[in-house]
């Protein structure tokens, strides 16, 4: 019993005795995973890729089960081409289990636009019958700074001024031909415009500033909305 048991936990260990070699075989999985979606039929692959009970969590927020996978999963229409490259993979083995974590770069011409995107996604990979087979995923948009344009000084000047929510403070400043935002506590930041009256921080594309006018146009506050949240900042006197 003792020699049997031996045996078999030397087979397992044997199986992953290469976490290199197992991370290479899930990444070039995973590679041909994305380069099934564009062209052809791709359900074959992801058919029998993905485990009975698999869970996909797309870009946005939608959980699927495998059946309603599969039914969404559709070549790309015509005028639209493009593929995804994997850019960064990791794996964490523990037995006949894989956690991954990749990055994946988007390129695509959509009615002769280039467009890009870029994806986090993270994986739950089983072997079963010595073959990895995917049980989770959930896919992440990694969200850019929009493009900034330049606004007329006077118009940014606009902006200038102490705005309060609550017991917070936040002051835009002119800084020569830019502005600052800092709020109450923190550390002054660029601000730039998305378009007139919606500014945002760089590095957080998440957020927005849009400033709200009266009647005669003056600013009157603006609202800082954020996942489709929003939190009303009024003008100081």
């Amino acid at each position: 019993m003792i020699t049997t048991l031996l045996a078999v936990a030397a087979q397992a260990a044997a199986r992953l005795a290469s976490p290199a070699a197992e991370t290479a075989t899930l990444r070039a999985l995973d590679q041909a995973l994305f380069d099934a979606v564009a062209p052809g039929d791709p359900h074959r692959l992801w058919d029998r890729t993905l485990t009975p009970d698999a869970i996909y969590v797309d870009e946005n927020g939608d959980v699927m089960s495998r059946a309603a996978f599969l039914k969404e999963l559709k070549p790309l229409p015509a005028g639209a081409s493009g593929n995804i490259k994997i850019s960064e993979y990791r794996a964490v083995f523990h037995g006949d289990t894989a956690l991954v974590w990749q990055r994946a770069d988007e390129s695509e011409t959509y009615h002769g636009v280039a467009l890009k995107a870029q994806y986090l996604l993270t994986e739950s990979w089983r072997r079963e019958a010595g073959a990895w087979k995917l049980a989770m995923v959930h896919a992440y948009v990694v969200a850019v700074d929009p493009p900034a344009v330049p606004l007329p000084a006077a118009t940014l000047a606009d902006y200038a001024g102490a705005y309060r929510l609550g017991d917070l403070s936040y002051t835009i400043r002119m800084e020569g031909d830019h502005l600052t935002g800092q709020q109450s506590g923190g550390m002054a930041r660029p601000l730039l415009a998305e378009i007139k009256d919606v500014l945002f921080v760089a590095g957080r594309p998440r957020v927005r500033m849009i400033f709200q006018r009266d009647a005669q146009g003056r600013v009157t506050g603006f609202i800082d909305r954020r996942e489709g949240e929003d939190l009303a900042w009024t003008r100081a006197p």
